[in-house]
């Protein structure tokens, strides 16, 4: 450009100015510029010595883009940015004088001449809803968690416990003088840390915290997907509550959400007056269910923009997990419709190729750019190799979550006792498949809430029978293989569905059956982080054997956990009736002796008291086909765990 035009262009309203180069520009287009937040959005920098803002944005069907703000009392004509000329469609431009914390939007002449006003989707803090502007701010924050991140690949490993707490950050506790008052990051923090560390927990996992404008979808429908939600604070604030939990060993997941966004006016919807983030084809673009728009992964901008999105959270906030919502209605472009009302790949069939394609570039550049963050699929259906590695032709995620356990697990707890026997297989089934994925298991927040009841009232019985029923249910979660998730609530039996607009119910801890609940969940952690056989050989045929999975006329389980060692090797009996059964024999793996190292019929679990402090002796005496067997008294509705002595 001559030096004259450049004078000019700096001494008008916006300057020419770019943070992109041609090798920029040319992954951008082809879908593998993996750290757009460097390049787009509002940055505050300093040009030719003078601070101010550049921004930049990607819109190119737009016939013009315009800064609008208090600043230039959101007038569309005064701050104009530069289209590139190349064939990025990036709109560009430096504003001198502007300062972090001012409000602005995109003023856009769509391509239809229709005035379209959006907020920045590369925003790092947005107003707090129902207000809808943008706010200049960056992620700048000193970090002092170092040495969390040097072990953080070794504590996410596939052979260490992974137990995750979730929460939704607005409901988990409230301001208790104010209970309409969601509290901040740095107030969760001061209550948040310490209960996970008491309890046990490896991890937590926070429902979306990317800005979202309306509560009730709980942070699934976002329109700022770079941006913390502002209901709880500024994005250093975040950074705080994660660094906190980092501090006290405490990985954090965060739920992110590529799979759909609203159609709020300020978002991502028709962003230029064209389909440019959603598809087109609304068999494909829009999603019936959620009434929300459905990213358009055929369009390689659209991946960049995904993929560095995830990055950013685990480069910016230092996220140790992902885990991906609604990974099958990515995968199927019949998901939730009809074949007929179905759009269909390039090749006539079903899968969505663009998405695939997608999700293997997530994981490979997550794997490639940070050792031993996790992604985690919420993914429901028999597409195979979810956790498979993408050289192997899988699409490399870490886990799955285990939907078809979830539901076989809770429909069976369901049954009066006195009917588990003719349903006795539906808590056998899950081990057939168990180790064709690294799966976790998951007790989520979608199976408290939109009348499916909360855990403790999907158990039969009364209220003592309730109570051992969700003891023995969660000792069969943590003694199963895979790593585990408990949604905030289910630890304490929360009476009522998850509401997300008031805390959970705290004081219902002054009763002892809920206090004894919290407690087994707090032993329930500590034996799975203590004893080798629940985790180290997790995703293994080896690490799990049954010893009787056939007893359907007493609903007694019996199986092995092996770890890498012989003495690790747990026995775990479970009785699933309320009946209190004396001698009943067990076969053995081996000859030892053998100690009750965990039983949920503890006093202190508020159970009845049958727990056996001796050591069993191996008798000779063949059971179960197994040469060596003990005899034992099977407390009601409980389980016991086994070790040698």
């Amino acid at each position: 450009m001559p030096k004259e035009v450049l004078f000019e262009k700096q001494h008008a309203a916006v300057w020419v100015h770019t943070l992109f180069t041609e090798f920029d520009t040319s992954l951008f287009i082809s879908g593998k510029h993996f750290r757009l937040y460097e390049k787009l959005g509002a940055k505050i920098i300093e040009v030719n010595n003078t601070k101010g803002v550049f921004f930049g944005v990607w819109a190119p069907n737009a016939q013009q883009v315009s800064v609008v703000g208090n600043f230039n009392e959101w007038n569309k004509n005064t701050h104009k940015l530069y289209k590139r000329l190349d064939q990025s469609g990036i709109w560009e431009g430096f504003i001198p004088h502007l300062n972090k914390g001012e409000l602005y939007k995109y003023a856009i002449k769509g391509f239809d001449g229709s005035a379209i006003e959006k907020g920045d989707p590369f925003a790092r803090k947005w107003e707090h809803p129902p207000q809808t502007a943008s706010i200049v701010w960056d992620t700048a924050y000193e970090w002092k968690d170092k040495s969390w991140l040097k072990k953080r690949p070794k504590v996410n490993a596939l052979n260490q416990p992974v137990s995750v707490y979730e929460l939704h950050l607005g409901s988990w506790q409230r301001d208790p003088s104010n209970p309409d008052r969601v509290l901040t990051y740095k107030e969760i923090a001061n209550t948040l840390v310490p209960y996970v560390l008491e309890m046990g927990f490896t991890h937590v996992e926070f429902m979306p915290i990317m800005e979202y404008p309306y509560f009730p979808s709980w942070g699934y429908q976002i329109t700022g997907y770079f941006a913390a939600s502002s209901r709880h604070g500024t994005p250093q604030e975040l950074m705080y509550l994660i660094e906190q939990l980092h501090k006290s060993n405490i990985g954090v997941i965060l739920d992110w959400v590529p799979s759909h966004f609203p159609g709020d006016a300020h978002g991502l919807y028709k962003f230029d007056g064209t389909h440019l983030f959603e598809h087109a084809d609304m068999r494909k673009g829009f999603h019936p269910d959620w009434k929300s728009y459905i990213f358009n992964y055929d369009r390689n901008e659209v991946r960049s923009f995904l993929v560095s999105n995830a990055l950013y959270w685990i480069d910016q906030f230092h996220a140790d997990g992902l885990r991906v919502d609604a990974v099958a209605s990515m995968l199927y472009f019949d998901f939730s419709r009809k074949k007929e009302d179905a759009g269909t790949n390039a090749f006539g069939g079903r899968e969505n190729l663009g998405a695939i394609e997608f999700l293997k570039d997530l994981n490979t550049a997550i794997q490639e750019n940070y050792e031993g963050v996790l992604t985690i699929a919420e993914e429901s259906s028999t597409y195979p190799g979810v956790t498979h590695p993408v050289k192997d032709g899988g699409l490399g995620f870490s886990m799955k979550w285990m939907m078809g356990w979830m539901n076989d697990t809770l429909r069976y707890f369901k049954h009066d006792p006195i009917d588990r026997k003719y349903y006795h297989h539906q808590l056998t089934f899950s081990i057939t498949y168990a180790f064709t994925e690294h799966f976790m298991m998951p007790f989520s927040h979608d199976e408290v809430v939109h009348g499916k009841s909360s855990m403790i009232y999907k158990m039969p019985g009364d209220e003592w029978q309730k109570f051992a029923n969700l003891r023995v249910l969660y000792t069969y979660l943590f003694t199963q293989p895979g790593s585990k998730l408990l949604f905030m609530g289910n630890e304490i039996a929360q009476n009522s569905e998850w509401n997300f607009t008031r805390s959970l119910d705290w004081d219902l801890l002054k009763y002892p059956p809920h206090q004894g609940l919290q407690i087994t969940v707090k032993a329930l952690n500590h034996l799975y982080r203590t004893e080798p056989a629940l985790y180290a050989n997790n995703y293994s045929y080896e690490s799990f054997e049954w010893i009787n999975a056939d007893d359907e006329q007493h609903s007694v389980y019996i199986y092995i956990r092996r770890g890498l060692k012989a003495k690790d090797t747990l026995i775990v009996v479970l009785n699933l009736t309320p009946v209190y059964r004396e001698n009943y024999r067990v076969g053995l793996p081996f000859k030892a002796k053998w100690k009750e190292i965990f039983n949920t019929d503890a006093t202190e679990f508020f159970g009845s008291g049958k727990v056996k402090d001796h050591a069993y002796i191996t008798e000779h005496v063949a059971c179960h086909y197994r040469e060596y067997s003990i005899n034992m008294d099977l407390p009601p509705l409980g389980a016991v765990v086994l070790k040698t002595t």
